[in-house]
């Protein structure tokens, strides 16, 4: 069966999907999409009524949408150990945890990218920073021992956001407040799956 990701090298979202198939020793076609909240002609819409990525397109069924379900999928699939049953609700708290990080992060980018610059809402930009100073925190505080555990996906999305952060919103220096969690980090990069999912404007 074959399968084809529909992605783009900045999105952490897609990021994770990609760093998931690699993990578990999966390949797949990728359709690399730009896109635009506002235009998403250029989206795979066919596919996800959504017109987000990641889409993960298979032969036997619909297209599968949402990070989150696209990433359960390949690990069902490769019979992965990426959720593992004995910490279940802990991988998945942690990575709706990331996700979220991702979600206010990426909502920061397009209140900049989609909105002329005399309706822009620096309040609101300033609440999404705090959602995600609010997780780092958190994770920092009571998430160290699972990051330092077994892989599984939870660590692959914080792995994830947290570069993502360094990448759209490096000039807020989160490191410098959560040395902990940077460590981590730095050391989770070198893995060989996410050293090859870089992000990079196309």
């Amino acid at each position: 069966m074959t399968l084809r990701l529909h992605s783009a090298p900045a999105s952490p979202f897609a990021r994770k999907c990609r760093v998931c198939l690699l993990e578990t020793g999966q390949e797949a076609e990728f359709a690399l999409r730009g896109g635009h909240p506002l235009a998403p002609d250029n989206m795979p819409t066919a596919q996800n009524p959504l017109g987000k990525i990641p889409t993960l397109e298979r032969d036997d069924g619909p297209a599968l949408y949402d990070s989150r379900v696209i990433t359960r999928y390949l690990n069902t699939r490769a019979g992965g150990a990426l959720y593992p049953e004995a910490r279940l609700w802990e991988t998945l708290t942690l990575e709706a945890t990331a996700d979220g990080m991702m979600e206010a992060a990426v909502l920061m980018v397009y209140e900049a990218r989609t909105r002329p610059e005399d309706i822009r809402y620096p309040a609101w930009v300033d609440a999404q920073w705090a959602k995600v100073t609010r997780c780092l925190a958190a994770i920092e505080r009571q998430w160290m021992s699972h990051l330092n555990g077994p892989l599984d996906m939870a660590q692959i999305a914080v792995g994830c956001a947290l570069a993502y952060l360094d990448f759209r919103h490096g000039d807020r220096n989160w490191r410098a407040d959560y040395p902990t969690l940077a460590t981590w980090e730095t050391a989770f990069a070198l893995r060989p799956a996410m050293q090859a999912t870089l992000p990079y404007d196309a």
